[in-house]
């Protein structure tokens, strides 16, 4: 059972289709039932109103979703902020794939994978401030 506060579990534990759900509640903010099914279906995922009160219930059991039950129909809201399950799901490819280095995925990506320009302009800024911080921090440079 799950303590007050707890962290959601890691997010491999989701589904394909419970992602798309929870994406829905990310990008649109709270939702009924209803409204998600909708969510889902502009998505191109046509599924019913019991199946995606199915994939609401699951992700609220997991802790990835909280419901407010005071009014005529559910509402339902992400309470597992994007970032986390989004680093978790990049961190377990990362290291099923990579042995858990993050340079060659990177590297991967930048090599098979389109980026528009302001992706790029965002990518060298990074790379120029990781540079930057490690001219300060690395005792080799100094010697």
């Amino acid at each position: 059972m799950k303590r007050p506060g707890s962290q959601p579990p890691a997010p491999a534990d989701l589904g394909a289709a419970e992602l798309e759900a929870l994406t829905t509640l990310w990008d649109d903010g709270p939702a009924t039932v209803r409204e998600v099914m909708e969510g889902l279906h502009r998505r191109g995922r046509k599924v019913a109103y019991t199946t995606v009160l199915t994939f609401l219930t699951r992700l609220e059991q997991k802790g990835y979703v909280a419901s407010d039950k005071s009014g005529v129909a559910y509402i339902y809201r992400a309470k597992a902020p994007r970032e986390r399950v989004v680093g978790s799901r990049v961190r377990s490819l990362m290291q099923q794939m990579f042995g858990g280095a993050a340079a060659p995925m990177a590297l991967h990506l930048l090599r098979n994978e389109r980026f528009t320009h302001d992706e790029i302009e965002e990518l060298r800024r990074l790379i120029d401030q990781l540079a930057a911080e490690s001219d300060t921090t690395d005792p080799e440079d100094k010697a």
